[in-house]
């Protein structure tokens, strides 16, 4: 039997895997509906319906716009834009379900609507119906996934994996190259090489994580295959003659994100007594892993400059391969708008940053806001493209789109076994925990405990990331409250310092021969972990639009508290107070929630500290610094902000505000929602009264300790060129950190020491 692929991939999908027994009419709103055929894309093609675990077709008697339109609507668009009769996008196979189909355009599913029912029709495959729906999806659409494309529970092609044959491939981690086994109906089967062909090898790898195939030298695998066959001994020899062991043939494209959308035949056509795989072997295949699951001294397949590579990357994703995906143009980073986003266009985002094929393209913002530019709207990939600069696409201010309609992927990534060797242990929840890794100890695999020394956030970040639980929301020094597992409390790994980048802490700096100051027991390392996290960004914008000078005399009392609280510079010490003044370059700053999670201090109330000066409480001792740096990083004059007051000043239209200050309510941002400093309240300023005429760099970073976990720091800092003539002040060219060409970005140890003022 051969079962025919739908459309790539922009709607429920599902494979008939084998002709499955008579069941009872599916329950209302279930049916399963896909657009396939010739011609057909991700918004248009031949109508067909699921029904009794098998595709078939609509009959174009009496179909209209309003039949096409629920259609639509229950695929995810907003509507139907038309529809084609006499089998437009050509003739099905097998039944015809449904005929003289009479809708009122109100049902939110087709079997809500009237017909002859179940397969009771007059009409052949040359009537077969199809539709053109309007690209937009609806708001309740929220992704699309490659799930949807898998059959019922015990009728599915489930997963995808290789089987290493020769001894250098055993040894590889990932493994690379192998013969392909499918897991079918709960069991692995091997696949016929009759047929096969480099894009069924490219889907294959893609689903395993990986961006391309390699030739595979099939001469010598045969030669392999055949010293087998001749062993009487061999197993492989008597399951080889079972058609059982055998996926009989596949036929890809190389464009689908799954195997379950090719053409899967499982067995010979019924009715002929023949052998599944005769003369052949199993399909063997070679893939190659993307820059970031590669050996340390592999070399790449091909030459790529660090510009290419980094014309699109991936944002406030929980997981390694998934994230908000934002393109350079222009030399500025953007986003791409939902508008026609699919798994096809979403695939080749995955393959061009080093990943496999996508599992899911996310619409709304799944993944967060952004601020900037909207780049892209209306991406069009077949799939076979190298990078989506290489996709036909719109400008995305063309069609309206918002942030709201900021695209996402979830990318499939290579099974690395990092995920083995790491556990939590003793905490409350399974999220939460003192931190286990295994590692060599002496030649032998030992699980133990991690020291705490310069145990923090970007290392908690590594760890949950390995663990697959997401984000860290809080790095634990002090673990005395959490027992760990008998036998491991011994520390086997200290002095861990991780850029944050990392797969896994075992890819970290660390100390050769074990050395904590602190001994084993109550100071081993520690996390929580969480699935979503804030993000804050600056509005860069406006802190270029409101900057300007004052000069403020001494005699003011609300100078004597901005004083007390370090909000001066030095050289303020020195003067005869009250006479005099300081010269104060002011500034307003909003600064926006775009993460998945509230902002909140990271202490409770009880741990607040009173200023008895500005009478107010700080939740965060410094919330912000702002620093004036010469154009090679030296700082000439700083500031801080505490966060006496964080709270939602502002929220998009129809979110209600959280967070307030007043009659000591409880501080946080919402997300979504910006809290805004005015230029005109106390310490928001820098003390330039020391600083000559020149030229410099104005920097503002919010949360600058990492007090608080977000789900991105590259946002945290902003920077704008500074223009100083002893008089008057200049600020442009005001960016946050992430906002522009990859060049002009610093990794994170870079900022934490241009932030110290190490450089």
């Amino acid at each position: 039997m051969w079962f025919l692929p739908a459309a790539l991939p922009l709607l429920p999908l599902l494979l008939l895997l084998g002709q499955a027994p008579p069941s009872r009419p599916q329950s209302l709103g279930t049916m399963k509906l896909r657009l396939v055929g010739p011609g057909s894309g991700p918004e248009e093609g031949r109508l067909e319906v699921l029904h009794q675990g098998q595709w078939g077709t609509v009959c174009d008697d009496d179909f209209a716009l309003q039949e096409a339109t629920v259609a639509c609507r229950q695929l995810g668009f907003e509507g139907a834009l038309t529809w084609a009769h006499s089998a437009k996008y050509g003739s099905g196979e097998g039944p015809i379900w449904l005929d003289n189909v009479h809708c009122v355009g109100t049902e939110s599913s087709l079997d809500q609507c009237g017909s002859n029912g179940w397969g009771v029709s007059d009409c052949t495959h040359s009537e077969d119906v199809g539709v053109v729906c309007n690209p937009q999806r609806h708001r309740g659409y929220v992704s699309e996934r490659v799930s949807n494309a898998l059959g019922p529970q015990d009728r599915r092609l489930e997963e995808v994996r290789l089987k290493p044959i020769l001894a250098s491939a055993k040894r590889q981690s990932p493994v690379t190259e192998g013969a392909v086994e499918v897991k079918y109906e709960g069991h692995w089967r091997q696949v016929c090489d009759q047929g096969w062909t480099r894009n069924n090898s490219r889907v294959v790898c893609g689903m395993l994580g990986f961006p391309s195939e390699a030739p595979v030298d099939s001469h010598h695998y045969r030669k392999v295959w055949d010293s087998k066959m001749k062993d009487p001994n061999s197993r492989l020899k008597s399951l080889t003659k079972k058609n059982s062991f055998w996926i009989h043939r596949v036929n890809c494209l190389g464009t689908e994100p799954h195997m379950a959308n090719c053409q899967v035949q499982v067995a010979p056509a019924q009715g002929k007594l023949r052998p599944a795989c005769p003369g052949g072997m199993h399909a063997v295949v070679s893939c190659v892993a993307g820059p970031r699951f590669r050996p340390p001294k592999a070399k790449p397949g091909r030459k790529e400059s660090r510009a290419e590579e980094m014309k699109v990357r991936l944002r406030s994703g929980a997981q390694v391969g998934e994230g908000r995906v934002e393109v350079l143009m222009n030399r500025q980073w953007g986003t791409v708008c939902d508008h026609g986003w699919n798994l096809i266009s979403a695939s080749v985002v995955c393959r061009q940053l080093g990943f496999g094929s996508a599992r899911e393209a996310l619409f709304g913002a799944q993944l967060g806001q952004a601020l900037g530019p909207i780049h892209l709207s209306e991406v069009r990939c077949r799939g076979y493209e190298r990078t989506l600069s290489d996709c036909p696409s719109l400008e995305g201010s063309q069609n309206g789109c918002q942030h709201d309609n900021d695209a996402a992927v979830r990318c499939n990534i290579p099974n690395m076994g990092f995920q083995d060797q790491v556990r939590l242990a003793g905490g409350r929840r399974p999220e939460e925990g003192v931190v286990e890794v295994q590692v060599e100890v002496n030649g032998v695999q030992r699980w133990g405990a991690v020291c705490s020394d310069h145990w923090g956030l970007s290392e908690a970040m590594v760890a949950c990331r390995q663990l697959g639980l997401g984000f860290a929301s809080h790095a634990i020094k002090d673990t005395w409250y959490w027992q760990g597992t008998p036998g491991a409390r011994e520390v086997v790994m200290s002095g861990v310092r991780c850029s944050g980048t990392e797969l896994a802490l075992q890819q970290c700096q660390r100390h050769g021969p074990v050395h904590c100051s602190h001994g084993t027991g109550r100071f081993s390392a520690g996390v929580s972990c969480t699935d979503s996290a804030p993000d804050l960004v600056m509005n860069a914008q406006l802190v270029q639009e409101t900057a300007y000078l004052e000069d403020r005399p001494l005699s003011l009392l609300l100078l004597y508290c901005a004083h007390e609280e370090n909000c001066l510079s030095q050289s303020a010490d020195r003067m005869d107070w009250p006479y005099g003044h300081r010269r104060l370059l002011r500034f307003s700053s909003q600064i926006h929630n775009l993460g998945r999670a509230d902002f909140r201090p990271k202490m409770g109330r009880h741990g607040w500290i009173w200023h008895q000066c500005h009478r107010h409480y700080h939740s965060i001792e410094v919330f912000t610094h702002y620093d004036l740096l010469t154009l090679n990083g030296s700082k000439v004059a700083e500031g801080h902000k505490a966060s006496f007051c964080l709270e939602d000043t502002n929220c998009p239209t129809g979110m209600q505000r959280r967070y307030a200050c007043a009659n000591f309510g409880e501080q946080g941002v919402t997300v979504g929602c910006w809290d805004t400093y005015r230029h005109d309240i106390d310490c928001q300023w820098v003390d330039i009264t020391d600083v000559g005429p020149g030229d410099y760099i104005f920097q503002v970073v919010v949360n600058p300790k990492f007090e608080v976990a977000e789900s991105d720091f590259s946002n945290n800092m902003m920077r704008c060129r500074c223009k100083y003539d002893g008089q008057r002040v200049w600020l442009h060219n005001c960016h946050t950190g992430d906002s522009y060409r990859a060049n002009t970005e610093l990794s994170q140890e870079q900022e934490q020491r241009l932030r110290n003022n190490l450089i």
